[in-house]
């Protein structure tokens, strides 16, 4: 009889945990106390789960801790419901308290680790576990595989795969749908195409994390095509993987006009599937909109919302912000306060982020004083933004203020504040930076020793850079060797770039676009075609030769080698060309003498191309209407400037004019020029002027610019000597004497000239 009362009450509490009756499961509760089947270990058990169902967990644990005997289920209840609160601490005081453990016991945990963000103490745990003889399930590996993504621990991960492989689990769907997700979140493409590929089943988990892998590596298309593919089979598609495909949608930029095609064809998939009311898929194409712009279209779906929550509201803060309407910005957290939503952290750093890109630097500082204690990520996006802007000095201010308040910095903090030093080549601040991201442990970061490189390369100390380049141990990353070769390159130094090229090439890094950009840069600088050839060949076999930015430095380099006609040719076949393309192309023609044609193109260029003229393309321009004397129309370009292309003329559009008008002999158009400009302080505009005097023998104005020369810098030998070999040319003798006693004088010594070739061998 006690036996059927017994299963009767395991079946009204099973269906009180099913409801989460509390109400009617504590009337049974003191039933089992009053009739003493407490005693019954199936009924606490049984009590346990429904106290935890219910949220009662301190109810559970005292259940747990009355129980007369406890078997392994009993401990797994009482364990399950410490994780599943996030309570890790107190899951594992009891793991450790357990007289028996199995498999499930460390599954349990583990996952609970992984779900709490406490990756490391996973792994810890998973090597415990093999260590105590216990063999990993496919949910163990899985949450393992979870872990080393999360912590971009490529290597263990790797280890954990083989370890999957022996024991037969490489194939189960859990196991390769994780393992999938990890080569995705270590950015590792190529081996997460092989997993996806080595599935003997796919589901909507792997689609949706292959996709997600491709997006991330800018790999857009084929993130469609896999979507496509996905939907052809039959796949589910569920809103998480809608989400995922919004997601690339949305990374692909504003200027994709495939993209916003396919992001509204996604929006009417996701009406016709059912999930427009879905929240999490409604933020997600509420964002895809913000990141293309389109904000009428973004707040039309925020207003139909049937709810919104906080991330729906950051959102559109953002993404007035990202289009610089700081106005709405603030309206709209304005409103989200009125509707009783409070702003978060996210909130806080959009609006940061939003006011800093519109140089609202003011109400950037009053929103930041405005939160009672600013994590971390505040700071650094206060930070970023006041650096991202050009406001360096009020970066390092605020960096100087973290330290007085105590917030310590991350890999973010030390990698931004490096770049501030080295944009202002404050040596002494970067040094200071470099001690305390070695006192943080962060020197070896790679973002961080990227900037340091930077640093010291700009401040002329490159000795000092290629130590840090040399101490970095992972050295598998190519944004180190990047800023490496960038350093080089910037000291001169264009054969040590080229060589230091040549070894990253050895030691199989592929090579970004910025590498090819730098490299060029130095075989321009060289004049060294031979090499330049090398690296257009190697661009073409790393198929990046259609990428604009290298592209753009071919065409500089084949120009400042000479070959004027062969980077007209590259220019004529590039599929995407911008405007710094068409000013490298202007500039070639100009420095090769070939004026005309750079004119012609200028034209080309404002009525043909679409795109806008700016201060690069008038001093190109400008620089061909002087070589090919069309002095006339370089005046009337120079006066169109600022009326009709809004580019306000700056000194060195003011030196091409009066070399143009300096040729030509006109020193009273000059004068005039002269008297109005505001650029009074530029040495190179005094010593063109000087040059074109000397040609022409126009003593007075020679001696002005002269005047204004020995004002500038009284050391500088080149004044003193154009005046002097004037003077002889006109046989004023007196004059030359005097200006060689000046210069004996001010101690401004002539340096001696040399000159560069290029040997058939390459050196």
């Amino acid at each position: 009889m006690e036996i059927k009362t017994a299963t009767h009450l395991a079946n009204f509490l099973q269906l009180c945990i099913d409801k989460k009756s509390h109400i009617n499961g504590k009337l049974l509760h003191a039933h089992i106390l009053r009739t003493g089947l407490f005693a019954d270990t199936f009924l606490s058990n049984r009590l346990i789960e429904l106290y935890h169902k219910c949220g009662r967990l301190i109810t559970a644990h005292q259940v747990f801790d009355k129980m007369p005997h406890r078997n392994l289920y009993s401990w797994h209840a009482m364990l399950s419901a410490f994780c599943k609160i996030g309570d890790i601490d107190n899951a594992h005081k009891l793991f450790v308290e357990m007289p028996e453990r199995n498999t499930v016991s460390w599954n349990t945990l583990i996952s609970a680790f992984v779900r709490g963000g406490l990756e490391r103490r996973a792994l810890n745990m998973y090597y415990d576990m093999n260590h105590a003889g216990f063999l990993p399930t496919n949910f163990t590996l899985a949450s393992v595989f979870s872990a080393c993504g999360a912590l971009l621990d490529l290597q263990y991960g790797c280890v954990c795969h083989g370890f999957a492989y022996k024991i037969g689990l490489d194939k189960n769907i859990y196991v390769g749908n994780a393992l999938l997700g990890m080569h995705a979140k270590c950015g590792n493409l190529k081996d997460a195409i092989k997993a996806f590929e080595d599935l003997p089943e796919v589901n909507e988990v792997s689609f949706t994390a292959v996709m997600g892998a491709l997006g991330d590596s800018d790999h857009v298309e084929e993130a469609f095509d896999m979507f496509r593919s996905m939907h052809r089979i039959g796949i589910r598609i569920d809103a998480i993987s809608l989400s995922s495909i919004l997601g690339v949608c949305g990374r692909s930029g504003i200027n994709e006009s495939g993209s916003t095609v396919n992001g509204q064809q996604l929006h009417g998939l996701t009406v016709r599937l059912g999930f427009e009311k879905d929240l999490h898929l409604s933020n997600s194409l509420l964002d895809m909109y913000a990141k293309f712009g389109d904000m009428s279209s973004a707040e039309m779906i925020f207003n139909n919302l049937p709810e919104v929550s906080v991330v729906s509201w950051n959102v559109m803060i953002g993404g007035y912000g990202q289009k610089y309407e700081i106005k709405k910005a603030i309206e709209f957290m304005q409103k989200m306060q009125t509707f009783g939503f409070e702003p978060d952290e996210v909130t806080y750093i959009n609006m940061l982020t939003a006011c800093l890109k519109s140089g609202d630097t003011e109400t950037a500082h009053e929103i930041f004083n405005k939160m009672a204690s600013p994590s971390l990520s505040s700071w650094n996006a206060l930070l970023s933004g006041y650096s991202q802007i050009g406001k360096h000095k009020e970066a390092v201010r605020l960096f100087i203020n973290m330290q007085f308040c105590n917030v310590k910095g991350d890999r973010t903090t030390f990698a931004v504040i490096v770049s501030s030093c080295a944009s202002m080549g404050l040596l002494k601040g970067g040094r200071q930076v470099h001690a305390a991201s070695v006192k943080n442990l962060f020197d070896d970061d790679i973002y961080v020793a990227s900037g340091l490189i930077g640093m010291y390369s700009k401040c002329n100390k490159i000795e000092v850079a290629k130590c840090v380049f040399e101490r970095i141990k992972d050295q598998d990353d190519i944004v180190c060797w990047n800023s490496m070769v960038a350093g080089l390159s910037l000291s001169n130094l264009d054969k040590d770039a080229f060589m230091l090229f040549k070894n990253m090439l050895e030691n199989n890094m592929l090579p970004t676009q910025f590498s090819y950009a730098t490299v060029l840069s130095s075989c321009a600088k060289l004049s060294s075609m031979s090499q330049g050839r090398q690296i257009h060949a190697r661009a073409l076999k790393d198929r990046i030769i259609n990428d604009v930015v290298v592209g753009s430095a071919l065409i500089d380099m084949y120009s400042k080698c000479g070959e004027v006609d062969e980077a007209r040719l590259f220019f004529d076949k590039m599929p995407v060309r911008n405007t710094i393309t068409w000013n490298e192309m202007i500039h070639g023609y100009a420095q090769n003498g070939h004026g005309s044609e750079g004119v012609a193109l200028f034209e080309e260029m404002i009525n043909k191309s679409g795109e806008k003229p700016d201060a690069i393309t008038f001093i190109a321009v400008l620089t061909s209407c002087s070589h090919s004397g069309l002095i006339d129309y370089g005046i009337t370009i120079f006066n169109s400037m600022l009326q009709e292309h809004g580019v306000e003329p700056i000194s060195d559009h003011y030196t091409c004019l009066i070399d143009s008008l300096g040729r030509a002999g006109r020193f009273n158009e000059i004068e005039v020029i002269l008297d109005k400009m505001p650029y009074s302080n530029d040495p190179i505009l005094w010593e063109v002027l000087l040059s074109s005097c000397r040609v022409h023998l126009n003593a007075s104005l020679a001696r002005r610019a002269a005047d204004e020369l020995f004002r500038i810098n009284p050391c500088n030998s080149a004044p003193y000597v154009l005046l002097a070999n004037m003077y002889s040319s006109m046989g004023r003798w007196d004059d030359v004497r005097h200006i060689r006693e000046l210069m004996t004088e001010k101690q401004a010594v002539k340096e001696p000239g040399y000159s560069w070739f290029e040997h058939k061998d390459g050196s």
